[in-house]
């Protein structure tokens, strides 16, 4: 789904590395465009992978500012054209073609391996070469102010296309994903940061290892957020200055519809869904006391009239289905559609970064508890919680 959908899903990175001082938006427009999609529809290639425009995927000229910049946001999108063909189709005219090469050689019992390899190829690439390409696009929005990439897939496959084809587009610059670990570092106020240090498990700097060994953030924010929710008001305060609502504000989060718990035993890797709106969260305590930990849920942002809805995936805080407040692009007129995209972007991106605003001012509110010494009062209370769902009504 394109970012102007209002259900999207996003991953962020954190983009390392200055743009040239010198026209970095003729730079930015010369390496997108020398790495831009070329169509496939008229050859036999299985796969063509490229930048294109955002408001036109047939485009990667990228040869004006204004189909790539909007202000302080460069736009642009990552298209895959890819040739498939179905894995039964394959086999039956494989076989047909090991018969008829058979019939063809009289002699011969069966076909060698050899053999069988180039008929295998050969009636593939005639079946490709008869095959349409599918188009994907992903849309990927870079805010230079903050040095902050959005992009719109949480397939690993397609956020490797996308990060190889940035590294070679932008060799200057790096992408590092904006997992917990690092996203804690960003929305903690400076005199909070040693404590995230002291607290970091990773035994090395690496992005893998910072994902992995510190599992613990996102278990725990959600085991506090479950708590806050049936415990508490969940009420918060903005407190972080990216996003277009005022310090101070009150907003409430709350999780509900569906969570995801996994947990080891003799058996293996358990992993238990609870879907459905949520009364007392009796299945999902009864899966916490038993060790399980909350690994994925449904996260609720509410300010005022607005709702922001999203699956937050706690492992890597990849915001999958991330429903906004609607925006509609007006149809009536038509001579000025140009202009309406541009104005239907500036809202979309005024909902969506309200919404991380929101999510990280809670994330912020939670690691400011946890490391804390706050948190262990606060963990005998939520343990306390849990053991009296064991308790006859």
């Amino acid at each position: 789904m394109g970012l102007l959908a209002n259900t999207v899903s996003l991953c962020q990175f954190q983009v390392l590395g200055d743009l040239p001082s010198a026209d970095p938006s003729s730079w930015v427009g010369e390496a997108l465009a020398a790495h831009g999609f070329v169509p496939i529809d008229q050859g036999p290639e299985e796969l063509s992978i490229g930048w294109v425009e955002i408001d036109d995927s047939k485009s990667s000229a990228f040869a004006e500012p204004q189909s790539y910049e909007r202000d302080h946001y460069l736009c642009f999108a990552l298209r895959r054209d890819q040739r498939r063909v179905p894995a039964r189709l394959l086999r039956a005219h494989f076989e047909q073609a090991q018969a008829d090469f058979l019939a063809a050689n009289p002699g011969m019992q069966r076909v060698n391996k050899q053999k069988k390899e180039e008929l295998k190829e050969a009636v593939r690439g005639q079946l490709l070469s008869r095959t349409l390409p599918e188009p994907a696009m992903f849309d990927a929005v870079w805010d230079t102010r903050r040095g902050l990439l959005s992009f719109t897939s949480l397939s690993p496959k397609v956020i490797e296309l996308f990060e190889n084809l940035f590294k070679q587009s932008f060799a200057e610059l790096r992408l590092v994903a904006l997992h917990p670990f690092s996203r804690a570092e960003q929305v903690l106020p400076e005199e909070q940061r040693p404590a995230l240090t002291s607290a970091n498990q990773a035994g090395s700097s690496t992005v893998l290892d910072l994902i992995k060994d510190n599992q613990w953030l996102g278990q725990d924010f959600f085991l506090w957020l479950t708590y806050q929710t049936m415990n508490a008001a969940s009420t918060y305060k903005v407190n972080q200055s990216t996003g277009p609502a005022l310090a101070e504000e009150g907003f409430v989060a709350y999780l509900n519809d569906r969570l995801t718990l996994v947990g080891g035993s003799e058996q293996g890797v358990q992993k238990v869904t609870v879907a459905g709106p949520q009364d007392q969260f009796k299945e999902v305590r009864t899966a916490l006391r038993s060790g399980k930990q909350i690994t994925e849920a449904v996260l609720y942002l509410e300010q005022q009239e607005h709702l922001w809805k999203l699956n937050l995936k706690g492992e890597s805080f990849h915001f999958a289905s991330f429903k906004a407040p609607a925006v509609k692009l007006e149809r009536d007129n038509r001579a000025n559609a140009d202009h309406e995209k541009v104005a239907i972007f500036y809202e979309r991106m005024h909902v969506v970064e309200g919404g991380l605003q929101l999510f990280d001012s809670l994330y912020s509110s939670f690691l400011a508890l946890r490391l804390s010494a706050e948190w262990g009062p606060t963990l005998s209370a939520i343990e306390a919680w849990l053991e009296a769902g064991e308790q006859p009504a």
